[in-house]
């Protein structure tokens, strides 16, 4: 008979000889598993070269007169185990408006076959970045001199987007990708705490409203595990600062440091649905630096709490919308508008009163873009256009589930997009809140659309184009089919 000391050496060269065989068939099948998708990264610096007017604050007198930190696009491409492709760019913008949108998803179809549905552009919505192309122009008391300028640079600044995208799709390599979600606390809902009182609610755990301090995280790794890119989400508007530099906000000070603490990685911002949300209290460099760092924290805490692994199957849909505009203002109201204080209201007004007269027809609906992904058959990935308030993640979160990213300012910026309680809220007479928020009604003359607002079908035709897209590609992941158009 066998010893014991003999019988459990034996086991135990048993045992190791049977974990070998198993990790020899399991682990190289594993590795190129996660190891089949493709990543690609590019970076481009789209700082002004000489004195541009600065977009967001209608006060502003003047054009930026210098630098805080540079300001830049980057790109991010994806390409899953069965060769579909799909580009994510984030930007040191406010918002990419219509014309170059359609003008960079032609340049990208025709160079690189890239449909919309492959294609999401984010805007970071600082406050600190130039103007473009007729974009807010009502919003601010613009010298001619200052367009030929802004068309200069919003020209130049398609070709580079296209330029950026081609070195992404040339650096693809095998990656890995992983997601997971975070959070930080500094966003305040704007309409339900007045500014000043910020400071004194928050110590009395008293602010009202709703919010959403999640901070979904995309974790793009080489084969060897070195971070490659982290593609990152917040919803807080990107007005800490309102100087005459140019800067990425918190939102930059968030990449810096993540890309400080990664050498060789690409940090990138995309903004969630924070458009009745701000950092406060703001308006000071060293406040806007520790928001950038609380949201660097919070990314930090996903990676190092291992994100989840994402197989390497990626489906994309797109869909442009109908939303009908309300209140179309008749010449009579433009006329009294104009005999106002000079605003910018009182531009928007004179210039549809001079459009009017011209015999030019007012648009009554706008196309409005959505969009949804899913990556590794799990991680649904939502992206809307304009400034979209709070209301939409959070229904998003409930109906598709917890984890599921939303984020706004995507592709086109027209307006600001509110949900049903806000538009009623806003609604003149406006119901009284404590707000500095105007997202339902006169955010409009900002923009320039020939509207006082948005038809009250809004919510409903958004939610029901989502919920068509996340059919969609759900029932696409469970098939062959990649990426649709329903344009």
């Amino acid at each position: 008979m066998m010893s014991l000391p003999a019988r459990v050496c034996r086991f135990r060269f048993f045992f190791l000889v049977a974990s070998l065989a198993v990790l020899a068939c399991v682990a190289p099948r594993t590795s190129a598993a996660e190891a089949s998708w493709k990543a690609g990264t590019a970076t481009t610096d789209i700082t002004p070269d000489k004195g541009q007017w600065m977009a967001g604050f209608g006060a502003r007198t003047r054009p930026a007169d210098g630098t805080l930190h540079p300001l830049f696009i980057k790109v991010l491409a994806l390409e899953d185990a069965a060769g579909h492709r799909a580009i994510v760019m984030s930007s040191d913008l406010l918002g990419i408006p219509q014309s170059i949108y359609d003008h960079t998803c032609a340049s990208l179809k025709k160079q690189f076959g890239l449909e919309r549905a492959q294609i999401m552009l984010n805007a970071s919505h600082s406050h600190c970045t130039p103007v473009l192309r007729n974009a807010l122009y009502d919003a601010y008391p613009l010298p001619e001199s200052q367009k030929e300028i802004i068309n200069r640079y919003s020209d130049q600044l398609e070709v580079k987007i296209v330029e950026t995208v081609g070195r992404a799709l040339a650096s693809l390599t095998p990656a890995r990708l992983a997601s997971g979600q975070g959070v930080t606390r500094f966003a305040v809902n704007r309409r339900n705490n007045l500014e000043s009182s910020v400071p004194k609610l928050r110590d009395a755990n008293a602010l009202k409203g709703p919010v959403d301090h999640s901070v979904p995280t995309l974790a793009v790794t080489d084969v060897d595990g070195a971070l490659k890119a982290v593609v990152f989400g917040y919803a807080c508007h990107n007005t800490s600062l309102s100087i005459y530099q140019w800067a990425g906000d918190y939102a930059g000070f968030a990449q810096m440091a993540l890309e400080r603490s990664h050498p060789g990685a690409v940090a990138m911002f995309f903004m969630g649905c924070g458009a009745d949300q701000n950092a406060l209290p703001r308006l000071e460099v060293t406040l806007s630096e520790r928001y950038g760092q609380l949201l660097a924290s919070a990314v930090e805490e996903v990676l190092l709490q291992n994100p989840t692994p994402l197989a390497p199957k990626l489906v994309t849909a797109h869909a442009f919308t109908t939303l009908p505009l309300a209140d179309i203002p008749t010449v009579a109201e433009l006329e009294k508008i104009t005999a106002e204080k000079p605003t910018s209201n009182t531009r928007w007004a004179a210039r549809l009163l001079a459009e009017a007269k011209a015999g030019k027809t007012f648009a009554r609906s706008y196309p409005y873009p959505a969009q949804a992904w899913l990556l590794g058959g799990r991680q649904l990935w939502i992206a809307l256009g304009g400034e979209v308030v709070v209301d939409y993640a959070l229904r998003f979160k409930r109906e598709f589930g917890a984890d599921t990213w939303v984020g706004g300012y995507s592709n086109d910026v027209m307006a600001y997009i509110p949900s049903a309680r806000v538009l009623k809220e806003d609604k003149p007479p406006r119901t009284p809140l404590p707000r500095s928020g105007y997202e339902g009604n006169t955010s409009m003359y900002v923009y320039g659309l020939p509207a006082q607002r948005w038809g009250d079908s809004v919510e409903d035709l958004i939610a029901d184009s989502v919920q068509r897209l996340v059919m969609q590609v759900r029932a696409d992941g469970q098939g062959n089919a990649r990426g649709r158009n329903a344009d």
